[in-house]
């Protein structure tokens, strides 16, 4: 999935962390309530303005960054 028109960065928003479409929702936000049991209807539920896409592309852009993970020794 191409993530790049949904997860926007812009420093005047929540610190410059990845938000949904300019909107206050960070991926952070969506990601850790589905950690905590919601499931992506219950969410969509909760904050009307987010899309189902909305949330694909939050987990998209999670897998992007794990895939992108390095440890490195020191």
């Amino acid at each position: 999935m191409d993530y790049s028109k949904i997860i926007t960065i812009d420093p005047e928003k929540r610190s410059g962390k990845p938000c949904v479409r300019n909107l206050r929702i960070t991926v952070y936000d969506v990601l850790d309530y589905m950690a905590g049991g919601m499931s992506p209807e219950e969410i969509l539920a909760d904050f009307p303005d987010l899309t189902e896409t909305d949330i694909r592309a939050c987990l998209a852009f999670a897998a992007d960054a794990e895939r992108k993970f390095e440890i490195v020794s020191l």
